[in-house]
């Protein structure tokens, strides 16, 4: 393999078997080496395919300015992530937590961290991934010698969350305020504390997030028609609840001009009523 452009000691471009260009990573990989001289694959840490979608002069920029520390971290953390859950990963993504990673320890040891204020529904609604994030912040604590708060890991748990659900980070907050809108809405209206660690918690959270992820993507339903009867059955059982549905609905409509369809509004009135539940049961 040929080095076709050097971006610094560590980065280069070359071509691989089908003659695509891609960027190559490595230690020192192109240190005393000119154009057109031979890298081996030994000397390879990461590869990624250049292409205008994945690879823009910004991204370019960025990559002529990185050290191996980042590129290493971001591929462990991902990893790590492919361990704990299925994963379907894109040069993209590494890029994007690559360039993450760099800005978030470059802004904190220029003691302008950003705090993130979503921290409490990314460690409610993204488990997981919240997890995954840890393991990153240790490591970038460990590798720069740094105290990190647990800020960082919510922010590397949104990256690794809009991997999971093949999604931008932007798409990733604007699902998670879904989230964050729809359970304070069932909070106050009933007037109720969350147990985070039931599962009827986390069923109605994952619920909302799938359901979020349809919104956003097609926001007309395409579900079969509900027959009314069982739904006047439910509606008439669980009172309460179907009043909180109106609500949600309402909440809905206004602001992503959707209207739930009778399927959604049942699935909702079954997941609040076993939250209804488990609270009445936490303060028994």
């Amino acid at each position: 393999m040929k080095i076709k452009k050097i971006l610094n000691n560590s980065v280069v471009i070359s071509l691989d078997e089908a003659e695509k260009e891609i960027i190559v990573m490595g230690k020192g990989i192109a240190y005393a080496k000119k154009v057109g001289d031979e890298i081996t694959s030994e000397q390879i840490t990461k590869k990624f395919i250049l292409s205008p979608k994945n690879c823009p002069q910004r991204v370019l920029d960025l990559l002529s300015n990185i050290t191996l520390d980042y590129v290493e971290i971001a591929d462990n953390i991902i990893q790590y992530a492919k361990e704990k859950m299925t994963l379907d990963t894109q040069d993209s993504i590494y890029i994007a937590l690559i360039d993450h990673i760099q800005a978030s320890i470059e802004r904190y040891k220029e003691g302008t961290f950003i705090r993130n204020k979503i921290l409490w529904e990314i460690k409610n609604f993204y488990c997981e991934e919240f997890d995954i994030g840890l393991y990153g912040l240790k490591l970038i604590n460990d590798r720069f010698n740094i105290s990190m708060p647990e800020d960082e890991a919510g922010f590397i748990a949104l990256h690794i969350a809009s991997i999971r659900t093949n999604d931008n980070i932007q798409q990733t907050y604007k699902v998670t305020h879904f989230i964050q809108s729809i359970t304070n809405i069932v909070k106050y209206y009933l007037n109720i504390e969350y147990d985070i660690e039931s599962l009827n918690y986390r069923r109605f959270v994952t619920h909302l997030r799938y359901f979020s992820i349809r919104l956003f993507s097609q926001p007309e339903n395409d579900h079969e028609p509900l027959e009314n009867e069982l739904l006047d059955i439910i509606k008439d059982k669980y009172h309460q609840p179907y009043m909180c549905c109106l609500k949600i609905s309402k909440f809905i409509k206004d602001k992503y001009n959707c209207t739930l369809d009778d399927n959604e509004i049942l699935y909702l009135i079954i997941h609040i009523a076993k939250i209804a539940e488990d609270n009445k049961k936490m303060n028994k």
